[in-house]
């Protein structure tokens, strides 16, 4: 039986979480992973996404993250997010406003402007999918 793992999660602002829990499902660069008491050292990129954290076999919480970098070592797990919140702070109608105006933007946007509107358009399509389809809800 595996025991418990130390998670950590922050962003550039502040620590966000750190808890021990049971499992976290994060967002990695090659598709989602688990991470348990026990788990072998690894670092990932991470894409925006979910992280969701478990107790037991039901989800305790969930944060989006914008991306970041996951390090898993004897210790625990970090998550340096870009950028995190709660989705439960989520307004829908907020995000998807604003996923709106970013394609508007991105259509209409010069050729050096293209690659950061184009990441805001994947957040804002990754937190929709986080707020409407919870893979872990």
């Amino acid at each position: 039986m595996t025991g418990t793992l130390k998670l950590e999660l922050v962003s550039p602002e502040r620590l966000i979480f750190s808890e021990e829990v049971e499992m976290a499902v994060l967002p990695g660069g090659e598709g989602d992973f688990g991470v348990i008491g026990g788990h072998s050292p690894v670092i990932s990129t991470l894409r925006p996404g979910t992280i969701a954290i478990f107790d037991g076999s039901s989800v305790a919480a969930r944060f989006f993250v914008a991306g970041g970098f996951a390090e898993v070592n004897s210790e625990g797990c970090t998550v340096l997010a870009e950028a995190a919140d709660n989705i439960e702070d989520f307004d829908r109608v907020t995000v998807a406003q604003a996923l709106h105006k970013a394609r508007e933007d991105l259509r209409n946007a010069s050729e050096e402007e293209r690659k950061g509107l184009a990441q805001q358009v994947t957040i804002g399509e990754a937190k929709l999918a986080a707020i409407d389809s919870p893979a872990y809800g």
